[in-house]
């Protein structure tokens, strides 16, 4: 077999003639190497990649790179960025190489644990029960004056403790429920319930606020207690004017015959400020002509109704 080699004065990769001659690799694994250390440094390949890119399959690439990695020419490391992702850098060895302070594990005996590493509870020590924390918790713990020990509780911050307070927010939860960009909490709420509450004492109810507040939103919302805020200051109606009842023109009737006035007390005519004529004959005619008339209608209309069965 005679071997004839050019001279390249570039585009050309050295390499081992152990790593080309080494009979522990398939002819694959040797050739999938000696293609990835003739690329750059920093060259971003993948094993999909390279089946995608050559006759063989992605399973005999598969192959080819544990074969690689198992004899140390090709190895894979998860590492972590300063803002807290993971990155996979691979790094191809043309000598089997293996990764500082790396250990295979192997079998070997057990060792004996450090003294003190488990260390063994003493039944004879005198337990430390709750209650014999007293001087501690007083020092610290029992803020709330009532003589309990622990955790101080929090203020009370139940809407329902005030009327009006707990129907702004309520009125204000019931509103908010639909958009889940507004999500408030028992705090922020009850801060905006005086705002609330100016609006409910005006007139305006649930379908108000919704328009108010829910109406062109940003696409990403930073503080929904500030955005309510200032809708319900800035986007406040005005107070409606009070409705002032007209005043009817005759406010009052006559003591002595009983006609409406526009004041108290008697009509000209009875004052004897008017000369009138006796009107009372002819409201007499004038009441007997539609009795007559209403009669007349009724009984024309049980004429045209059904005869009952």
């Amino acid at each position: 077999m005679q071997i004839h080699r050019s001279r390249h004065r570039r585009g050309f990769t050295v390499l081992p003639n152990t790593l080309l001659q080494d009979r522990r690799l398939s002819y694959t694994a040797r050739g999938l190497l000696a293609d990835l250390l003739s690329r750059p440094d920093g060259w971003s390949e993948d094993g999909r990649r390279m089946a995608d890119t050559s006759p063989q399959g992605r399973h005999a690439v598969a192959k080819a790179l544990r074969e690689l990695t198992a004899l140390g020419y090709y190895r894979v490391d998860r590492v972590r960025r300063g803002d807290g992702t993971f990155v996979s850098e691979a790094h191809v060895y043309d000598t089997p190489h293996t990764a500082p302070g790396l250990t295979r594990p192997g079998s070997g005996s057990a060792a004996a644990d450090d003294h003190g590493t488990n260390p063994i509870k003493d039944r004879g020590k005198e337990p430390t029960l709750p209650a014999q924390r007293s001087n501690a918790a007083q020092a610290g713990g029992d803020r709330t004056g009532t003589g309990e020990v622990g955790r101080p509780k929090p203020p009370a911050t139940d809407p329902a403790a005030d009327s009006p307070t707990g129907e702004a927010v309520a009125t204000l939860f019931r509103v908010l429920r639909p958009e889940p960009r507004l999500r408030l909490g028992t705090v922020e709420a009850l801060a905006l319930a005086p705002l609330v509450s100016t609006w409910l004492e005006r007139g305006y109810g649930h379908r108000d606020l919704s328009d108010a507040l829910l109406g062109g939103l940003p696409a990403q919302v930073h503080s929904a207690a500030a955005i309510l805020r200032d809708r319900l200051t800035r986007k406040l109606p005005p107070a409606p004017e009070p409705v002032v009842p007209a005043k009817p023109r005759w406010s009052g009737e006559c003591g002595t015959c009983a006609r409406p006035i526009p004041h108290e007390g008697i009509c000209r005519a009875c004052a004897g400020l008017v000369s009138q004529p006796d009107e009372t004959p002819e409201r007499a005619s004038v009441a007997t002509r539609g009795r007559a008339r209403v009669r007349a209608a009724l009984q024309a209309d049980a004429g045209r109704l059904p005869a009952r069965a």
